[in-house]
């Protein structure tokens, strides 16, 4: 899936703009990967920029600060994630204030949801290298979300 060349203008500013949580992750999924998994940063599909991406596994993973809890944010980042599962890409949501706390034990929330993640689906199976892809988000450990 192509992204517009909007997007990814707009992914290869946000890749200077990283925040803070957002930097410290890409820095320890970059360090050793994850299991093996590789995550790309700042990654255009459609009309949207994922924080991470791991298109083997069709996983997004964003990191959300507390804007993502107030006003229409909490719909429209629905409306995204519905999206992408559409496209067959998940999407985990991880609390910004949690990466700051502990990269580790972000990492290893990450672990688990790829452990309990269900196969790709069929119709939507993993892009060819170097293509885009995504996937839902879903409740895990209490503390992230993912559907």
């Amino acid at each position: 899936m192509s992204a517009p060349k909007a997007t990814v203008a707009n992914a290869r500013r946000l890749r200077k703009e990283m925040s803070k949580p957002e930097m410290n992750l890409w820095h320890a999924l970059r360090r050793g990967g994850l299991d093996g998994h590789k995550f790309r940063r700042q990654h255009p599909i459609g009309p949207y920029v994922l924080d991470f991406y791991c298109a083997a596994l069709r996983l997004a993973v964003e990191v959300d600060s507390y804007a993502h809890c107030v006003g229409s944010r909490p719909g429209r980042d629905l409306a995204r994630d519905r999206w992408l599962l559409a496209q067959g890409v998940r999407t985990l949501r991880i609390p910004a204030h949690e990466v700051m706390a502990s990269v580790d034990d972000t990492l290893s929330t990450i672990r688990e949801y790829i452990t309990h993640m269900p196969p790709p689906d069929a119709a939507h199976p993993p892009p060819p290298k170097g293509e885009e892809g995504s996937r839902a988000f879903r409740h895990l450990r209490g503390r992230t979300t993912a559907r």
